[in-house]
């Protein structure tokens, strides 16, 4: 329980899809006694297929709805494809703090010994200015290759929704990913979307060689308690909520995946022009 006096924080976390509980799993090793609200937009899921305007203008009305609601301390944004390109328009509109989540190409490179090293991402994050800018600034003597999957996540989606998703699918959506130059491969790849490492050990069983799998959740955790500081209490004081935009969150799923007890999912009221 959290200390006499000592205020437990609200911390929200938003994806379009399941992908944010991979960072969620991380953030409540961090901040146990934290209150958590996990958000999904799975009616605009994938957020790979919007233009640029379209997604900027939907993340901004998700996030007045639950903001408003809510009152969270600090949002996490735990998605690469709205990272990359919104984080700028929510920092200006609202006085709390927004954790992102980019690529992490810096953390890839320097640890890489063969200097190949590939971004797994979703064609948004790839196209994105801030991604290239990302491997300007900090790749040095290392050649990224980028493959934006549009497949993937809705495979990690699909797998989670009990359909049949067989390894020669994910491998055939990695397989980019593994470049050969004279004598030598990639050792590095970048899971540059937060639906990847939900399913690491399928990506691990189809791999055509063993790599260095670079999860940012970590990384995510640690900024974000930086933010709000170190834990108060030794445990979560309530179940995780959910919201959704288009079809309730399964409980149970949510639960699993996340490894704590989760509420009935609810949804989240949207403009008419996002509906």
């Amino acid at each position: 329980m959290a200390a006499p006096g000592l205020r437990v924080p609200t911390i929200l976390l938003f994806d379009s899809g399941l992908g944010g509980l991979s960072v969620l799993r991380e953030l409540a090793r961090q901040r146990p006694d934290a209150r958590y609200v996990y958000a999904a937009d799975d009616a605009g899921f994938p957020y790979g297929a919007l233009d640029e305007e379209t997604l900027i203008a939907r993340v901004v009305a998700v996030m007045d709805a639950l903001v408003n609601r809510l009152a969270p301390d600090t949002v996490v944004i735990s998605c690469n494809t709205a990272s990359t390109l919104v984080l700028p328009a929510l920092r200006a509109r609202f006085p709390i703090p927004f954790v992102g989540t980019v690529p992490a190409i810096k953390p890839a490179c320097e640890g890489s010994q063969t200097r190949l090293i590939s971004v797994l991402a979703t064609p948004g994050t790839v196209k994105r200015d801030y991604t290239r800018a990302l491997i300007r600034d900090f790749a040095g003597a290392c050649r990224v290759t980028l493959v934006g999957s549009a497949r993937l996540a809705p495979l990690v989606e699909a797998s989670f929704a009990g359909d049949a998703v067989e390894d020669a699918d994910f491998a055939e959506e990695i397989a980019p990913a593994f470049v050969k130059e004279g004598g030598t491969r990639t050792d590095t790849v970048v899971l540059a979307c937060t639906h990847y490492p939900l399913v690491r050990d399928r990506l691990e069983k189809v791999a055509p060689w063993p790599v260095r799998w670079v999860d940012p959740a970590p990384a995510i955790a640690r900024r974000t308690v930086s933010l709000i500081g170190p834990a108060v209490g030794d445990r979560m004081p309530a179940p995780l909520r959910l919201f959704s935009t288009g079809n309730p969150l399964d409980a149970t799923l949510v639960g699993r995946i996340a490894g704590m007890p989760a509420r009935n999912g609810e949804l989240v009221p949207m403009p008419a022009a996002f509906a």
